[in-house]
């Protein structure tokens, strides 16, 4: 793999390290994942994987017991 060396205003990059923070990933995985996307849209990962990823490291809980009918209330 090769490295790229770009120059980024400073705002906009504390905003991109603080994006990337937030969404667990680093700037450097933020800048190849846009670009992958961009440049080669065929290649895109699969989001389901990344959604079931996020969803297990959450770990959370509901605190309430849904019964089925409140399930399909719209």
């Amino acid at each position: 793999m090769k490295n790229v060396t770009i120059a980024v205003d400073e705002d906009l990059l504390e905003a991109s390290r603080k994006y990337a923070q937030e969404h667990h990933t680093t700037l450097y995985g933020l800048v190849r994942d846009l670009l992958g996307r961009t440049v080669k849209p065929g290649k895109q990962p699969n989001w389901q994987t990344g959604l079931f990823g996020l969803a297990d490291a959450a770990k959370g809980r509901s605190q309430k017991r849904w019964r089925r009918d409140e399930l399909y209330d719209v």
